[in-house]
């Protein structure tokens, strides 16, 4: 969904970095995860991580985000956020600066 490119693959694991330099980000399947619950809830599966990526033009971006397998989560908190989930059920939010 980023466009980064894959710097290290094998399986089960997949490190992406960003082409411009700074951080990367790398993901690890997990046999026994659960989905998180969004909005949180007491006693339910919490994040493990949440990003927040800035955008341009939020609903292009969210278009992609959906094409790219993404869902948009039922409960959205503000009108310039984005909150999707990626296929394995984890929240992350496009956003815009208004």
């Amino acid at each position: 969904m980023l466009d980064w490119p894959i710097a290290h693959e094998e399986p089960g694991y997949v490190v992406v970095r960003d082409p411009k330099g700074g951080v990367g980000l790398s993901f690890q399947e997990e046999e026994s995860h659960q989905s998180p619950t969004w909005p949180a809830r007491d006693g339910d599966q919490q994040m493990q991580i949440h990003l927040e990526i800035r955008v341009d033009d939020l609903q292009h971006r969210l278009s992609h985000a959906l094409h790219c397998g993404a869902t948009m989560a039922a409960y959205q908190p503000q009108p310039d956020v984005r909150v999707c989930l990626d296929p394995a059920g984890h929240p992350f939010c496009l956003w815009i600066e208004t």
